[in-house]
């Protein structure tokens, strides 16, 4: 009886007699042979079935498999480099283990919605397993990097009884007839936890609900929140650049292929190295206002608008050459992809180009003492080729726990770390406010009532100590290193407002 591996592990067989265990990702057949594409959620490999070799009955079985039959193939792998994963499998027997029928998603071409409602389908296609690999690993270096620097895991509640960010975004839910609160972070109980071991995070399922539909928003997402105790902003903004480096270099290390396959160039993940760039928040509302912005976003727009252009032409070209006489069947698919891809791009560019003239409104008009919005993170993060620390931001603007600076009150010892390439925030954080009386000061200006929160206030009458700490955002991150458009396609099932499904 031959042994069950996982194709993963196939080039350390060759020439033995060895089985898989999976489903046909693809095939195609001739009289004479037959390619059984298998995948087994670590790699594909292809398997050759030769009509000389095998018996009738084998081959006619293999040259009529339905797409996502489940398998297990045996024979014996070779090396053969144009093959996926670099070994094909030459078949000599062949066991079906649940026969499909009318699988939803074909090679065809799909539109990203009908992709997203068969969700639990389109996982096991090559884009999204790319892609949940590179959240996996992602997820395995934060927590390497936080158990490995003596930081302890701290798992913090689901259901708050108040508020750790905006009250307007809870999801409110009914606890034994008591209002109660999807946590928004975990933070708040962390800083008990600091306190009590010095360093410590927690990591695990973010609730906000923003009434929002960008590409950076999602309703429940994951976030890892380190502590320290006897921690001031600097020391704060040196993990964080040791942090996302140590990530950057575990994902280049591990899924160089699968980021290549993503269209993400590795070269783009190479110049994350430190020093980041930083800049304060005054100096970023210059930047935003100064000419280097305007340029940019006028070159966008000039960009757009040729692009728009280009696609309005060659959609209807593609239609027409499609509907030839005589076009082949594989041709026709091909430009049948070609149209869908090209139209949801239109579409995209189409929203940008309405948006674009915003954008540069707001920049140029950028006030001292508003919050950096998403256009605002964009434009910033692009004027960089690595991340960039803004520091600083007005007190008003901030959540109530943050210290203020003792140079500039109008100010607190925070940071946001925007990732390059426009993709914005991934990582928020600040020194806390360790004194009570500038703590019931903020919350009384807040109109924070006193009562639920005095657990919290006990940190600062009992042994308060400088400390800190920062939320770095799982699919934001993940979204930035594989080059996405938008964050949905970053967790398995994405819950946004207006989608729920499956």
């Amino acid at each position: 009886m031959s042994k069950t591996i996982l194709i993963s592990n196939l080039s350390k067989h060759v020439g033995e007699t060895v089985t898989l265990a999976g489903w046909l990702y693809n095939a195609r057949a001739s009289s004479k042979v037959a390619f059984l594409v298998i995948r087994d959620g670590t790699g594909l490999c292809q398997c050759v079935v030769d009509k000389a070799a095998v018996s009738p009955e084998l081959f006619e079985s293999a040259s009529h498999l339905p797409q996502e039959s489940s398998l297990r193939v045996t024979g014996r792998p070779n090396p053969d480099a144009r093959a996926p994963g670099g070994c094909e499998l030459h078949l000599t027997g062949l066991e079906v283990v649940h026969r499909t029928a009318d699988y939803p998603i074909t090679p065809k071409a799909h539109g990203i919605d009908f992709l997203f409602k068969h969700r639990h389908l389109w996982l096991r296609s090559r884009r999204p397993t790319a892609i949940m690999r590179i959240r996996h690993t992602v997820i395995d270096a934060l927590r390497r990097f936080l158990n490995d620097n003596g930081f302890t895991l701290i798992d913090t509640p689901i259901l708050a009884p108040s508020a750790g960010e905006e009250a307007q975004t809870l999801f409110e839910v009914d606890y034994f007839g008591q209002p109660m609160y999807l946590a928004q972070t975990g933070q708040l109980y962390l800083e008990a936890a600091a306190l009590a071991y010095g360093k410590v995070y927690c990591f695990g399922p973010t609730f906000r609900a923003e009434k929002s539909k960008t590409r950076r928003h999602l309703t429940e997402f994951w976030m890892v929140e380190p502590e320290i105790a006897y921690a001031r902003l600097e020391d704060l903004l040196q993990v964080a650049e040791d942090f996302i480096c140590a990530i950057v270099q575990r994902v280049l290390t591990d899924h160089r292929p699968d980021l290549e396959f993503l269209g993400q160039n590795p070269a783009n993940l190479e110049r994350v190295c430190k020093p980041f760039h930083r800049l304060t928040y005054s100096q970023a509302a210059e930047m935003l206002r100064g000419p280097r912005a305007r340029e940019l976003l006028e070159t966008d727009l000039a960009k757009t608008n040729a692009r728009i252009a280009e696609l309005r032409e060659s959609i209807p070209d593609k239609q027409e050459a499609r509907r030839k006489p005589g076009a082949r069947k594989h041709r026709q698919e091909e430009l049948a992809a070609e149209i869908i891809a090209d139209r949801e791009e239109l579409a995209e560019l189409q929203e940008q180009a309405a948006n674009i003239p915003r954008h540069m409104e707001l920049a140029a008009n950028f006030e001292w003492g508003k919050d950096l919005g998403g256009s605002d993170e964009t434009i910033l993060s692009r004027l960089h080729n690595r991340p960039v620390f803004v520091t600083h931001y007005p007190r008003l603007c901030k959540a109530f726990y943050m210290k203020r600076d003792p140079d500039d009150p109008r100010v607190v010892q925070n940071f946001d770390l925007l990732a390059p390439d426009g993709y914005g925030e991934i990582i928020g954080g600040s020194q806390r406010e360790d004194h009570l009386d500038a703590l019931l000061e903020r919350m009384a200006a807040e109109q924070l009532p006193a009562e639920p929160y005095q657990w919290y206030l006990d940190l600062r009458r009992y042994g308060s100590v400088p400390h800190g700490g920062f939320g770095l955002g799982v699919e934001r991150t993940v979204a930035w290193l594989c080059g996405l458009k938008h964050i949905r396609e970053t967790i398995a099932f994405p819950r946004l407002m207006g989608r729920v499904y499956p």
